[in-house]
């Protein structure tokens, strides 16, 4: 495996987007190191169902590795709320779905915001690499961690929308810990429908992510949407498809 080469954050995939549709608003977050590009394919199924969609890129995203450093969970969480609260101003339901850490993100909406329905997909509740736990004291030492590509895994995404960066601060790591801490111990205080997406071939995160979102919620309508075969950033994956029509239902069910 080779280290994963930086990438230009210019092209137009990268980049925040809003899609006006409907009165039903999506609200859709990209995982840490990610980008509004790998949310762009499930933001324009969404669209061509009716719904309108704001993707967003969080704060020392989308720009440089080291940016990262500039901003903590705070500053994440607080652009999540900010993008939630200006698309409330526009529709009448707005939902929420999120990758990855963009999923912790999402459970942390639906416990503190007034929020239809929340699709949180691969969203960790603890990781696979125990280390994440340790990156705050880490981070005296080691400065960042690298990705590593697995080229049998690109094979089942859309490269074309695959815009992350190369690895991250130690650091930040640290405050990715912090927000999956924060969602997973106040779950009860989600109460809107709930759609957890997983794969079985998801390496990076627990294994029981979705069945501990779907225990812990206190939602009468909840799910786990389970995959096979395809990788963590499954919103990329040739399963783009089906996440999308699986996470419209529930937002149109969620309407009343």
């Amino acid at each position: 495996m080779q280290k994963r080469a930086e990438v230009d954050f210019s092209m137009p995939q990268c980049q925040p987007f809003f899609l006006q549709g409907g009165e039903h608003g999506v609200l859709l977050i990209h995982g840490f190191t990610g980008s509004a590009a790998h949310m762009r394919l499930i933001g324009e199924e969404l669209h061509a169902r009716g719904f309108t969609v704001q993707g967003i890129n969080l704060p020392g995203h989308a720009t440089t590795m080291m940016d990262m450093l500039n901003y903590r969970w705070s500053d994440w969480l607080s652009a999540a709320k900010t993008a939630f609260l200006e698309l409330k101003e526009k529709c009448k339901y707005v939902s929420v779905g999120g990758l990855s850490m963009g999923g912790v993100l999402t459970l942390l909406l639906a416990e503190q915001m007034d929020v239809t329905a929340a699709a949180p997909i691969s969203a960790p509740m603890e990781v696979r690499n125990g280390l994440l736990a340790l990156a705050g004291p880490a981070s005296l030492f080691i400065k960042t961690i690298m990705w590593r590509d697995d080229s049998r895994r690109a094979k089942l995404m859309n490269m074309e929308y695959h815009y992350g960066y190369p690895g991250f601060p130690t650091r930040s790591g640290a405050d990715l810990h912090k927000l999956m801490r924060m969602a997973r111990q106040d779950l009860h205080a989600v109460t809107c429908p709930v759609l957890a997406v997983q794969s079985h071939a998801d390496e990076t995160i627990s294994e029981d992510s979705a069945e501990i979102i779907v225990e812990g919620v206190s939602s009468e309508k909840k799910a786990a949407l389970w995959l096979e075969m395809v990788p963590h950033v499954c919103t990329i994956s040739p399963e783009y498809k089906r996440i999308a029509e699986a996470m419209a239902e529930l937002f149109r069910e969620a309407e009343g």
